[in-house]
């Protein structure tokens, strides 16, 4: 095991293996530490927008997610008040508005194309060092401490190593919502659409996937709790309670998970041979599916940062400054507009009620208005996101 490299990604997941596969082609030395060991597979489904697949089909990672369910439609609207809008593809002109597809298939898309050597499994990042000419990262690799040097040190995940990087803080408000995830199958098929339903209680996704749908159920902590402990048949017909009518009833679920929802975000997202990116740069709500695919147009920017800079000026002040600038617009704008949609949505104000309504409606009623709208959450906000 190298004791230098160019690029160090701490983080081994979609977003850093993405990385790591966009240099797999550069005349760099790159290595990933994953803290995780021979990771079980992760049931989670992850919403990948048609901005992402692009990317994904750039780096040669997508042909080998050969599961993936294609969203032709995506319906919003709100319970227990008028509006409601309806995107597709074929109006915004791309063959699907995205693709909803397994987590442990995109990460095993993408870390099979890359060198064993590189991802170094179970290699636990625990302190870093960004006061030398390089930076340093220790961590704990079979029994023992270790150490590697990077012109260039990119976290990816590692949240509580950023906690102790002088110069950059991370902010957190918790939603006060957990997100219930599982896969549901109803008495009608999906014909490839996704719903978006907000509640007071916050938002209820259902993303075609096989035949079936993968939901992600957001609700107060406390009925999270009861509605994770029901019986089978009681939670389908809570579901079909919540959700309404338009699938018919649900007749089918599988295993349930949940976990608390919480915005968190750093700022800046560099520092003295430093850059940030995916979670470890921002963490998002799960409405409207723009995580994943924010932290993707981070690694994309960070990779094309990166090829473009002499090797010696990698990790350069001048070479984070232009990262950090490119991603400026794409990145405030994503983390605005999801935290946005759950303070003006999840509530029952009687006037936000109606003028949620109302501009639900007028973005049904402008064809040019919903094309713009939906091709910003396809490619990201700002020029220099657009793949």
């Amino acid at each position: 095991m190298s004791e230098f490299v160019d690029v160090l990604i701490i983080g081994g997941g979609p977003v850093g293996a993405a990385l790591a596969r966009s240099l797999a082609d550069a005349p760099l030395s790159v290595m990933v530490l994953e803290a995780k060991s021979s990771p079980a597979a992760d049931p989670r489904v992850l919403a990948i927008s048609c901005g992402s697949k692009l990317s994904l089909e750039r780096i040669r990672a997508w042909s080998a997610v050969e599961h993936a369910t294609p969203i032709s439609t995506i319906h919003v609207s709100q319970k227990g008040g008028f509006g409601r809008a309806i995107l597709t593809a074929e109006e915004s002109g791309v063959a699907a508005l995205g693709y909803v597809a397994g987590y442990h298939e995109i990460h095993s898309a993408l870390i099979s194309g890359l060198d064993p050597e590189i991802c170094i499994e179970g290699a636990c990042a625990c302190e870093i060092d960004l006061s030398g000419d390089f930076g340093a990262v220790d961590f704990d690799y079979q029994g023992k401490r270790r150490q590697i040097s990077a012109r260039l040190v990119v976290m990816a995940d590692g949240g509580k190593l950023v906690e102790h990087v002088k110069g950059i803080e991370q902010h957190q408000h918790e939603y006060g919502q957990w997100a219930i995830i599982g896969q549901v199958r109803a008495e009608k098929p999906h014909l490839n659409t996704a719903f978006e339903r907000f509640t007071p209680e916050g938002p209820v996704a259902l993303l075609p996937y096989g035949e079936g749908f993968s939901l992600v159920w957001t609700a107060r902590p406390e009925a999270a709790q009861t509605l994770l402990a029901l019986e089978k048949d009681e939670f389908l017909e809570k579901l079909h309670e919540h959700f309404g009518d338009r699938l018919g009833k649900f007749v089918e679920v599988g295993p349930l998970s949940g976990f608390p929802l919480v915005l968190r975000y750093s700022q800046p997202i560099v520092a003295e041979h430093l850059a940030l990116i995916g979670n470890a740069a921002q963490t998002l709500h799960p409405v409207s599916g723009q995580g994943l695919n924010l932290g993707l147009r981070d690694a994309r920017a960070l990779a094309r940062e990166i090829m473009a800079t002499p090797i010696d000026d990698i990790g350069s002040s001048g070479m984070l400054s232009n990262y950090s600038s490119r991603r400026e617009i794409d990145r405030k704008s994503g983390i605005h507009f999801t935290d946005s949609l759950i303070r003006i949505f999840s509530n029952e104000i009687p006037a936000l009620r109606a003028g949620r309504g109302i501009a639900l409606a007028a973005l049904d009623c402008a064809p040019p208005v919903r094309k713009w709208f939906s091709r910003k959450m396809m490619f990201g906000i700002g020029s220099q996101s657009i793949l």
